[in-house]
């Protein structure tokens, strides 16, 4: 039962149904009520990784699986720019995402040294490129050094304040000249991005209030530098034993790997397969393979837009009906609010003007007084914490326009 790169599997393969993939998600991902976590950090390392390329995104899916919410947003800032025991910086598919910090250098080494590559190389190119050779790579070495320099004795700071020190992050270069998309290009935000995706800098603060965008930057914390396979196997392996089992194609595209370094890494950690419904192989972390001992009690959740379980597979079908996407997910394939039942996604929500929590069910089979009771529990839990704070996602999507 075993994987075996570039070969079959022995023995018989063991069904794992839809019935028992959302009992897993609901125990896995913290969101039935007996899985609920005691902190932010709880939530982030039995997740892996929180989207955290909307920053309300990362305190919503943390408040929706803790079993105390009021201190959200205090527990959030503590773990992030107290303590630091999370971390917001690039990882998979140059995605922000919030990592624990201990994960940083698996992150960092499985996934960011190839993105850094090629973001650092395109900078480069459209640097010189847009400005006829006025900036050179060497000049940026030079910009660079001085920047990390001020941001090191400042601590933290923003774009702006970098800039006092080293105005020469102000220079513009053209981006697609002559081309439909053409732009001015600032030095200052280009380099922040590729030194965020080397793992150089990270994002600290926000400017305003915890739903805000506008961070300051600070120095990345050092973390050792582990060989790439080593660093995608334990990634993959992380990632199994919350999301498993899970198909080739949910590996890849959550990774952002080739198909080569899915399976590599799939072999390295003795995954085995199981069989899927409808003849689908899926994967489990060695040992997994067994049937969940119990059975879950019935759960209720609204989760976030961006949130890392509603995103976390490519593979959706198993928890979401194909005709709820129009109305949930956005043009670029972002997932608004979603209401969750007992693992499966039944409809969406969204906050008024006033704040108010309101939602609307898409699939309404199965449901009973039971369901709509704890949906409607939730929905309170989720407008308490909230307070009078107002959240509009970063992506919209069709259902929460017209809620809002």
């Amino acid at each position: 039962m075993r994987y075996v790169a570039g070969g079959g599997v022995g023995g018989q393969q063991r069904h794992i149904g839809v019935a028992e993939r959302r009992a897993r998600l609901g125990l896995r991902q913290r969101l039935a009520g007996v899985a609920r976590a005691q902190s932010p950090e709880e939530v982030a390392e039995s997740l892996v990784a929180l989207h955290g390329t909307d920053p309300a995104t990362v305190y919503l899916a943390v408040g929706a699986r803790l079993a105390d919410p009021g201190r959200t947003v205090a527990e959030v800032e503590r773990a992030l720019y107290e303590d630091r025991t999370l971390v917001r910086m690039h990882g998979m598919r140059h995605t922000v995402f919030v990592f624990p910090a201990g994960l940083a250098a698996v992150v960092h080494a499985s996934s960011g040294l190839a993105n850094a590559a090629k973001a650092r190389a395109g900078l480069v190119k459209d640097l010189v490129t847009g400005s006829d050779g006025r900036l050179t790579e060497e000049w940026l070495t030079e910009v660079e050094a001085s920047a990390l320099g001020a941001l090191a004795r400042r601590g933290q700071a923003t774009v702006n304040e970098l800039t006092q020190d080293e105005p020469r992050l102000r220079e513009q270069f053209t981006y697609g000249a002559g081309r439909s998309y053409e732009s001015a290009h600032t030095v200052s935000s280009r380099l922040m991005r590729v030194l965020g995706v080397e793992g150089r800098v990270v994002r600290g603060r926000p400017l305003g209030a915890w739903t805000s965008s506008q961070f300051r930057w600070a120095l990345a914390p050092p973390h050792p530098e582990l060989a790439p396979a080593e660093a995608q196997s334990e990634l993959l392996r992380r990632w199994l034993a919350v999301c498993g089992p899970a198909t080739e194609a949910d590996l890849k595209w959550w990774t952002g790997w080739r198909v080569t370094e899915v399976r590599r890494a799939l072999a390295a950690i003795g995954a085995v397969t199981v069989a899927l419904d409808d003849g689908v192989t899926g994967y489990v972390a060695h040992g997994d393979e067994g049937p969940l001992a119990g059975a879950v009690e019935p759960w209720a959740a609204l989760l976030p837009g961006l949130d890392p379980t509603a995103m976390g597979w490519q593979e959706r079908d198993w928890y979401l009906a194909p005709a709820l996407r129009p109305s949930l997910f956005d043009r670029s394939g972002n997932v608004g609010p979603t209401v969750w039942w007992n693992g499966r996604v039944v409809g969406g929500w969204a906050q008024r003007a006033d704040g108010e929590v309101v939602w609307r069910l898409l699939d309404e089979e199965g449901l009973g007084r039971e369901a709509l009771a704890s949906i409607e529990t939730e929905a309170a839990r989720v407008g308490a914490w909230l307070g009078g704070t107002r959240v509009t996602p970063r992506f919209r999507t069709p259902l929460e326009r017209e809620l809002s």
